[in-house]
């Protein structure tokens, strides 16, 4: 006979026992992200190429942290804000190449 431990040998008779989540927290990330599930960041940065100052919208969100409430956001705004730089130095190099 194969061994069956002492307490499911008394309830339930060999039938499979429902194991709960023990971290009432777990299911936080189970909710999609705003902005169609993209993330506001992600969606920041593909906006961003159509208007620039979504770049600098979200590099404000990622310098203030805003990705503490969902750690899942921090990539998109990581990405608009280098964005953000990239396009700022890209105008400041067109601009000094005209003037001079």
């Amino acid at each position: 006979m194969p061994f069956i431990p002492m307490d499911q040998e008394k309830s339930n008779h060999g039938r499979y026992l429902l194991i709960k989540d023990v971290e009432p927290g777990w299911g936080m990330y189970d909710k999609p992200l705003r902005c169609h599930g993209c993330g506001i960041g992600w969606f920041c940065f593909l906006l961003g190429f159509l208007c620039p100052l979504m770049w600098y919208y979200a590099t404000v969100l990622y310098l203030s942290n805003y990705y503490h409430k969902d750690p899942r956001e921090r990539g998109g705004l990581a990405a608009s804000a280098i964005a953000a730089l990239i396009s700022t130095v890209a105008t400041l190099v067109i601009i000094l190449a005209v003037l001079v």
